[in-house]
């Protein structure tokens, strides 16, 4: 009766969820007529022997398993690797493999979807990245044998007592997963209490740590740092939202009076609002030039728009002090991945809401390898301070880059414990 509940509610919503999904936004790529995949209608893969089908959501997840695909690959040439993404920002990270998977779009969760793209890639085995998990997927992939692995599988506080308010549903799932690795202990032990099997449940880390940064993103760095102004101070607002960005550009007018030659680089998370945050750095009175436009940074500039994709990690390189967006203006999103400007030697702001990330952020913390900032005053203040000393960049970069070497090893980890032998 649950699951019949689910369905129909599903049923209603997913109008509602496809628009959100098939509107047309500039910077985001299109679906095309690929949009028939998520009704299960699936192309047949190029290999007849059964693939190994990851799930990655979005661009976040997508980012994170390109060094682990790479890893298995090295590990098992010949196994072919299927990718699904529900995202088209998704997809267009995974497209960054080339040969090395094949990409399909993830079904909705309707039985009959699941069931035709079964029908069409025959997987042997599913790995889901993080917590993306879906009633009637599950249920589906496990009536056709195939055992399912949850991957860098993480449950905050807050997910853990949404998911207790719908425990029957949760229950529907549970049954199903096969092997659960965690990122940590804390979120392990959320699952437990849930109802997992703690005999299915592993402890491996975030594959996040092993993050790669390719050999000349340095290079790219600081060729752009060379066309901003290698004399200027200039802090980037990594992964912003809605209603973030005005505080962001409230502290950069504020710290413009002490350092009038600041230069802030803005990324804002979504691609769909760069024209929208670009309309808000003009109203906000501040000359601004746009990483599309190829136009030249002038001494007169004060904002830089990183309106492009896929080059948050030459954006972080080309900057003296970051901070990480979702974090501020009573986020809900919980923060974003701060071990990129870590592994960069970054030094790290974050607001106050990163529970998505929180045993990170704490150990940083300990080691004063970041910074928590709760406003407008304190994000100008604690950027003036990071801008004007170069010891305290240095310590705080050296303190957070410690902390991501030491939790290094996730991929092999999960790998061991996956044992894909069987």
């Amino acid at each position: 009766m649950i699951k019949k509940i689910y369905t129909m509610i599903l049923f209603i919503v997913s109008p509602f969820f496809l628009y959100k999904l098939y509107k047309r936004k500039k910077g985001v790529p299109s679906f095309g007529p690929r949009w028939k995949e998520h009704f299960g209608f699936t192309p047949k893969l190029a290999s007849k022997e059964p693939p190994l089908w990851i799930h990655a959501v979005s661009v976040g997840e997508s980012i994170a398993i390109i060094p682990l695909v790479k890893a298995l690959k090295k590990r098992t040439p010949g196994q072919p690797i299927l990718i699904t993404t529900t995202s088209s920002t998704g997809a267009a990270q995974i497209k960054k493999l080339g040969q090395l998977v094949e990409h399909r779009f993830m079904p909705l969760d309707f039985s009959f979807a699941v069931k035709s793209f079964l029908v069409a890639t025959t997987p042997k085995r599913l790995l889901i990245v993080e917590t993306e998990l879906w009633p009637n997927t599950l249920d589906t992939v496990k009536k056709f044998g195939i055992p399912i692995s949850v991957i860098n599988a993480r449950l905050s506080e807050k997910s853990y007592h949404n998911y207790t308010r719908i425990q029957p549903l949760f229950n529907l799932m549970k049954d199903n997963i096969d092997q659960l690795l965690c990122q940590t202990i804390e979120d392990a032990s959320r699952f437990n209490l849930l109802g997992i099997d703690e005999s299915k449940i592993s402890t491996t880390g975030s594959i996040k740590f092993d993050i790669q940064v390719p050999p000349n993103t340095k290079v790219k760095g600081q060729e752009l740092r060379n066309k901003l102004g290698t004399k200027r101070k200039i802090w980037i607002a990594a992964s912003t939202h809605k209603g973030e960005e005005d505080i962001v550009l409230l502290a950069h007018k504020r710290l413009m009076k002490s350092n009038p030659n600041a230069l802030l680089i803005i990324v804002p998370r979504h691609p769909e609002r760069f024209e929208e945050v670009n309309q808000l750095c003009n109203r906000h009175g501040f000359e601004t030039v746009r990483r599309s436009s190829n136009k030249g940074v002038l001494s007169s500039t004060q904002v830089y728009l990183g309106d492009s994709m896929g080059e948050m990690l030459v954006f972080l390189s080309a900057a003296d002090a970051c901070f990480m967006g979702g974090s501020l203006a009573g986020s809900k999103v919980g923060g974003h991945n701060i071990l990129e400007p870590a592994a960069l030697g970054t030094p790290i702001v974050t607001g106050v809401s990163y529970y998505n990330f929180n045993e990170i952020v704490s150990n940083m913390l300990l080691s004063k390898g970041i910074i928590i900032v709760e406003d407008e005053l304190s994000l100008s203040n604690t950027m003036s301070k990071l801008l004007n000393s170069w010891d305290t960049c240095t310590t705080m970069a050296k303190s957070a880059s410690v902390i991501v070497k030491k939790n290094q090893g996730s991929i092999q980890k999960t790998i061991h414990n996956l044992d894909l032998k069987k």
